[in-house]
């Protein structure tokens, strides 16, 4: 998006990254004039993200992810759910081979990955996972997910296709664009812009650049569904808890 923003109009944008908080906050505090995030403001933790103003430009899915070699292939919600509270601890109670889960998670209960499983999966934004494999974000947990055959984790399918690792289906569902789109894949999640109450004009014209009938095409082709293909999956967030005002 943002290369074929700068070849249409010569304005240069630089990328960097740190995650959904960072995206947020930084963007509220002035130091940057657009923010990427996967998660909607949180408030409560943090007063200045009252002040965070969230496009909604496209929908992206968690993702669970193992080592190619995981002869797994399929994992429920309550089998999830067992993993992250330690009630199951080995690969043989999910069919796969008699070896130790190795979860690897986030730190921190806000990140985006990490706030979303916590919503999804527990319905309680405030539950500690039992894991020994604390990340710091998520290019780390997938690095790991590549290399240690005992591996467990979740993260963006965005980033988990461009990953050697294996993405495991969700209640016999796979996070394909058709899927995400008509909500059958159910770990979705909105990926929003981000700007101050006062955007400068050329965030407004990224933003509008983003939205129009050209960027969606753009996000297609990258294999993500454009929010506006898909606005009712904001709908059955409110199912899980998710503040999607």
């Amino acid at each position: 998006m943002a290369a074929a923003y700068t070849k249409k109009t010569g304005v240069q944008i630089i990328l960097e990254g740190g995650g959904a908080t960072r995206g947020i906050r930084d963007t509220v505090a002035g130091k940057v004039d657009i923010g990427g995030t996967c998660r909607m403001s949180l408030p409560s933790s943090n007063k200045s993200e009252l002040y965070a103003i969230l496009y909604p430009v496209a929908w992206d899915a968690l993702a669970i992810i193992a080592h190619p070699s995981n002869p797994v292939n399929n994992l429920t919600m309550q089998q999830i759910r067992a993993v992250y509270t330690g009630k199951i601890t080995n690969w043989k109670q999910l069919g796969g081979r008699n070896a130790k889960i190795h979860l690897y998670t986030r730190r921190g209960k806000i990140s985006g990955v990490g706030y979303a499983i916590r919503q999804y999966i527990f319905k309680n934004s405030n539950i500690k996972f039992k894991s020994s494999y604390i990340v710091r974000s998520s290019g780390p947990l997938e690095k790991a997910c590549e290399k240690d055959p005992d591996a467990l984790g979740i993260t963006g399918i965005s980033s988990a296709r461009k990953r050697k690792v294996k993405v495991l289906k969700f209640g016999g569902r796979s996070p394909t664009y058709e899927n995400i789109k008509n909500g059958s894949y159910g770990l979705y999640r909105p990926l929003y812009l981000v700007t101050s109450p006062h955007p400068s004009r050329l965030a407004k014209d990224f933003i509008k650049f983003a939205s129009s009938k050209e960027g969606r095409q753009i996000i297609r082709a990258n294999h993500t569904v454009p929010y506006l293909d898909a606005p009712n999956l904001m709908s059955k967030m409110l199912i899980y808890g998710f503040d999607v005002k």
